[in-house]
């Protein structure tokens, strides 16, 4: 797994968060672990680190829901006129910013800066505006990995930062090496802002087949209080609107001849509560069972603050009966791979980057287009009755998982794009 004559061994990864179940902390984890078999060191910037202590940078400010920051993207989406107050808090948020960046880049000897999201999706604008200035000061090499691009959200469209979204989401001036997750964001970077990007979707590692529960995971079902006589529907991703939990919640509905309870894994809080709300009452409407884990999954295994033992996803998966991810919209899809990846029957929403980029590769899953219709109950019925279907699908896309989203595809092209980099740095004048 390891990258060959590339000279960049001091890596900073920056963004918002590194820090419990959410896309863009796994991705980079899984980008960090490809590095360090390489022989390079990693080190963290951003408003909220659960990494080791010795090679993070924290930097409150930098989180997206930090108090001072929520106040200034109140007065940049949403608005048409900015003021200029809000313009003076951007500008003294974005130099503080850059003075921490600074301070990370020159503690660590940073020598290639990997740029998580945070020059793509605007939900800390300071923070996309220093970094386009320090990586365009400092000609550092630079990695921005997007995720989610402002016209991919609809609370984005109205702004009163226009000129703020030009030059850092993503930035067109400063010389960096963009990297997208699907071709729709590829053809877009390049239709919108002329700019070309490599595609490196997410990843597992596929090779290495999954685990088989040790003790500390057998114990899941029971430990939530799921009988062996229920069915274990699982809603492996966070609460929001996006996510699509109402048709969790109506497939879970007409499945209760099947005792079916619904497991959601993740917090709410990213986008607000209203979606919790939301789900909580759709819920109570369907009058099915549902368990909250907020608080008891995470990266590592552990202990809660009440003494319950906290689950990573890959203790949870396995104990699915089915899993749902009826999205409407993703960037890509780490819960569908987690899912594929633990042979796990799943649902899916035919969200438009799965129509693109993951259904030609023949990956196996039972497809909605919007609905809970009779006819994908019956198939997700007919699934759940056939273990040596089940087993056959899971073969079928474990093979589909090793081609094209193994953890050996995204180190070939993260070492394409370093050694272009490198080049860029051995050419006078090659830098920023």
């Amino acid at each position: 797994m390891a990258f060959c004559s590339i000279p960049f061994r001091r890596i900073g990864f920056v963004s918002t968060r590194f820090a419990g179940t959410d896309g863009v902390s796994f991705e980079a984890g899984k980008w960090a672990r490809l590095f360090e078999a390489g022989g390079a060191e990693c080190f963290w910037f951003a408003g909220q680190l659960d990494t080791p202590p010795a090679v993070s940078h924290l930097a409150p400010e930098a989180f997206f829901n930090h108090p001072a920051l929520l106040e200034i993207q109140a007065g940049l989406f949403g608005v048409t006129e900015r003021t200029p107050e809000t313009t003076r808090r951007v500008e003294e948020m974005t130099a503080r910013l850059g003075a921490e960046l600074r301070t990370f880049i020159a503690r660590f000897e940073i020598d290639l800066l990997v740029v998580q999201n945070a020059l793509a999706i605007p939900m800390h604008v300071p923070l996309g505006l220093a970094l386009a200035a320090v990586i365009a000061e400092a000609g550092l090499p630079t990695i921005a990995h997007h995720h989610d691009f402002a016209w991919e959200r609809e609370r984005f469209a109205v702004n009163a930062c226009a000129d703020y979204l030009c030059e850092a989401f993503p930035p067109r001036d400063v010389d960096v090496a963009h990297v997208v997750i699907n071709s729709r964001q590829r053809a877009a970077l390049a239709e919108r802002l002329g700019l070309d990007a490599t595609i490196v979707p997410n990843v597992l590692d596929f090779e290495t087949p999954p685990p088989v529960p040790d003790e500390y995971a057998r114990g899941f079902r029971r430990d939530i209080g799921v009988a062996d006589d229920e069915t274990l529907i699982l809603q492996p991703t966070r609460i929001i609107a996006r996510k699509g939990i109402a048709h969790s919640i109506e497939l879970t509905r007409r499945l209760a001849d099947r005792r079916a309870v619904l497991v959601l894994t993740h917090p709410a809080g990213d986008e607000g509560m209203e979606a919790l709300h939301e789900v909580e009452a759709g819920i109570a409407r369907a009058g099915i069972r549902a368990i909250f884990l907020s608080g008891r999954i995470g990266q590592t295994r552990g202990t809660a603050e009440d003494g319950r033992k906290i689950y990573t996803l890959g203790d949870v998966y396995p104990h699915a009966d089915f899993v749902t991810y009826p999205s409407t919209w993703e960037g890509f899809g780490n819960a569908l791979l987690e899912a594929v990846y633990f042979g796990r029957p799943v649902l899916v929403n035919r969200y438009p980057v799965y129509v693109s980029d993951i259904a030609p590769t023949g990956l196996r899953a039972v497809e909605m287009d919007g609905v809970v219709t009779d006819a994908v109950v019956a198939e997700v019925r007919a699934l759940l009755d056939d273990p040596e279907r089940q087993r056959e699908w899971a073969r079928a896309n474990a093979a589909v998982g090793r081609e094209h989203f193994s953890m050996s595809l995204a180190r070939d092209r993260l070492a394409g794009i370093c050694a272009t980099l490198s080049r860029r740095l051995a050419t006078p004048g090659g830098g920023s």
